[in-house]
């Protein structure tokens, strides 16, 4: 049974790449068989957990229909056996496996409460196989929840949330339908002509979905956004789909302050420094301002040793908490 399961989850798990729907069907149809014949012939309460969680796990990959109340039948299952030996869990090594691939499965269904509260009773165990995943999960997740504390999220917002790492129509995306950049922009910084004109497209947004949050982004001129020139068709593009570092989310959430306050200053403002309180920000580095900006004003976090990781790629649980810290600064609702 725990082979068949394993045969089910390896199945699943193709769904998503097949060349078109018709043979996804076909292979979600073949997972869903191997994990009923596995249910079937489990054997004790060690088999049926290894089973259980491994349904989670297809259901969470395969997305059938009512897929997370399958998820969640599976996981009630797992965690009512009285009998099971963990020394007969050869991969899932302990119990609270059950609760991480659901909180698991509670992230991917946007019921971030529900994720929060499973990976937490992971994080409680202090030693184990999922313990440090779960903690990195849930580090996400609570950032998610902090942000939608005072608003509902959107559906688009929902989806960049769960990203692990953003691109640049992402911040286009939630800054114009979440944030309403537009409305956010308007009456509050000096503009020619009284609004931003919306003619140029860059060609390699012309037929995207965001191709008007695009628009409305470059209309503002947002530092960190800006259309790059490109050599090879000699014309400037977006590059909606290059990943946004650390550092660039730094240089737009400070062009958005300095635009919205109307205060120039905030630009120059650390400029001078001769020590940094981050040990990977240089007060030499282009970025350094920004980052204190953002930092002190609790649009973005270090970690627990003070380290920026100005490098690193967003991810969409600090990006969504960045912009809705930005919306609250503001007072724009």
């Amino acid at each position: 049974p725990p082979a068949l399961a394993g045969k089910a989850l390896v199945t699943a798990m193709t769904v998503d790449s097949q060349a078109d729907d018709q043979h996804g069907a076909v292979a979600l149809g073949q997972a869903l068989e191997l994990i009923e014949e596995a249910e079937d012939e489990a054997d004790g309460d060690s088999q049926e957990f290894c089973v259980h969680v491994t349904a989670i796990r297809v259901y969470t990959y395969g997305k059938p229909k009512k897929w997370l109340n399958s998820a969640q039948n599976a996981y009630d299952a797992a965690t009512s056996l009285k009998k099971v030996n963990v020394a007969e869990l050869p991969y899932y090594r302990g119990l609270e496996a059950a609760d991480y691939f659901m909180g698991i499965a509670a992230y991917k269904a946007f019921q971030f409460r529900d994720a929060e509260d499973l990976l937490a009773r992971v994080t409680e165990v202090p030693t184990g196989r999922w313990h440090q995943p779960a903690r990195a999960l849930f580090k996400k997740v609570h950032k998610i929840v902090r942000a939608m504390a005072n608003y509902t999220l959107t559906d688009v917002a929902k989806q960049i949330a769960i990203k692990d790492e953003v691109v640049r129509v992402d911040v286009a995306a939630l800054l114009v339908d979440e944030v309403r950049l537009d409305r956010l922009m308007a009456g509050r910084i000096p503009v020619p002509n009284s609004r931003p004109t919306k003619s140029f497209v860059p060609a390699d947004i012309v037929d995207h979905t965001f191709k008007s949050e695009v628009q409305t982004v470059l209309a503002w001129n947002l530092r960190g956004l800006e259309p790059q020139y490109n050599e090879t068709s000699k014309a400037f593009l977006f590059y909606p789909n290059a990943p946004v570092k650390r550092k660039e989310l730094a240089f737009i959430l400070e062009d958005l302050l300095t635009k919205i306050t109307g205060d120039e200053k905030l630009a120059t403002a650390y400029f001078g420094q001769q020590r940094s309180q981050y040990p990977d920000v240089s007060p030499s580095s282009p970025w350094f301002n920004a980052v204190v900006n953002v930092v002190s004003r609790n649009l973005m976090e270090t970690g627990l040793s003070g380290a920026f990781r100005p490098d690193d790629v967003a991810d969409g649980a600090e990006l969504l908490l960045a912009v809705m810290r930005l919306r609250d600064a503001m007072n724009i609702y």
